[in-house]
């Protein structure tokens, strides 16, 4: 069975760092582009940062563009977020998914097939 496992949220000053780790199991983790997601209460979901899997394409949204650095270590089936320079609108809950690399795209979470429990991250102003 699949599973996608988050690590890495917790609570950390603007301008800070943090670094998300997305541990995946029970897939074939070199046919799956991997994805972050987050949601703010109240808020839609959105697509962070999203990278297939030898990196021939990399997602980001404009919002975390410069800031954020996905990455992905194939070996260990990690996918990681970087999150740098830290704003308090950045506080949210962080998933990590998998899509099949062949169809759908890297920014459409309804094309993606599996999703971890989420972590939060909060960004104290």
């Amino acid at each position: 069975q699949v599973q996608l496992v988050e690590s890495g949220g917790g609570l950390v000053q603007t301008g800070g760092s943090l670094r998300l780790s997305c541990a995946a199991s029970g897939l074939t983790f070199g046919q799956y582009t991997m994805g972050w997601f987050r949601q703010a209460p109240g808020k839609q979901r959105e697509a962070v940062a999203a990278k297939t899997p030898t990196g021939t394409i990399t997602y980001y949204a404009d919002s975390v563009k410069g800031r954020f650095t996905i990455s992905r270590d194939n070996a260990k089936n990690t996918v990681y977020l970087q999150m740098n320079s830290l704003k308090s609108e950045d506080t949210a809950v962080y998933y990590c998914a998998a899509k099949v690399f062949y169809s759908g795209s890297s920014s459409r979470q309804e094309d993606y097939n599996y999703w971890g429990q989420g972590t939060q991250v909060t960004v104290s102003s």
